[in-house]
């Protein structure tokens, strides 16, 4: 059985996410409830630890945040977080504590668990990432098919999602190389790495290493 379940791929210990996610068996589920799920998290963050610079924005005051990124609501970024300069968030985006959204890096409706790295020009969209999840510069999450249906995770089964816009689950500790691109309804487990330059699709087990054209395998150890 593919184990890509919420409880397979991710350690809620690490999201203010935690409660949504829960509920939800896989996670895609939850790609329409983070807009809602943002709003909630914001307006429960303490006023002494969290600044509100704009309607529907919270930023952890321990957070450094480069004048030039732009941060549109609804928006949640934890404590000690690094948005760098040229960022752009732009809406439905919960960003954990600890984590790195580097210089033109785009997010769009997805959750970065605490110490996740989008760290150089980067977009993830209608994704979630995991604990320490980290994409390697330019790596992207392709979240639309090119024939614009329903996105279907492929793996020893199918699974309809019923979305049209998906882009990637990437478990925790998942390490995501250079140039990388995750198409649609792509779903890496834990601690598995994918090498530069590789085009991803359907589900990767956990702790392996894909290999680009060569393919998929475990890690040794």
């Amino acid at each position: 059985m593919d184990a890509i379940r919420i409880k397979d791929l991710y350690d809620l210990g690490h999201t203010r996410a935690a409660q949504m996610l829960a509920a939800c068996e896989y996670p895609w589920e939850a790609l329409g409830q983070i807009g809602e799920t943002v709003l909630a998290v914001g307006k429960a963050l303490s006023e002494q630890e969290y600044d509100h610079p704009c309607e529907d924005v919270w930023i952890a005051k321990s957070a450094s945040v480069a004048q030039t990124a732009t941060i549109i609501g609804p928006c949640v970024i934890g404590e000690k977080t690094q948005v760098r300069p040229g960022a752009f968030l732009r809406g439905n985006v919960l960003v954990g504590d600890g984590a790195v959204v580097g210089n033109s890096t785009e997010l769009k409706n997805c959750i970065l668990f605490d110490g996740v790295q989008v760290p150089h020009y980067n977009y993830v969209g209608d994704s979630i990432l995991g604990y320490k999840a980290h994409m390697g510069a330019g790596a992207i999450t392709s979240n639309v098919k090119g024939d614009k249906k329903s996105v279907v995770v492929r793996g020893e089964e199918r699974y309809e999602t019923g979305r049209k816009k998906f882009g990637a689950m990437l478990g925790d500790r998942a390490e995501i190389g250079c140039n990388s691109v995750l198409n649609p309804g792509t779903v890496i487990g834990r601690d598995t790495q994918v090498y530069p330059l590789t085009s991803v699709r359907g589900v990767v087990p956990a702790r392996c290493i894909v290999k680009g054209e060569r393919g998929v395998f475990p890690k040794e150890g």
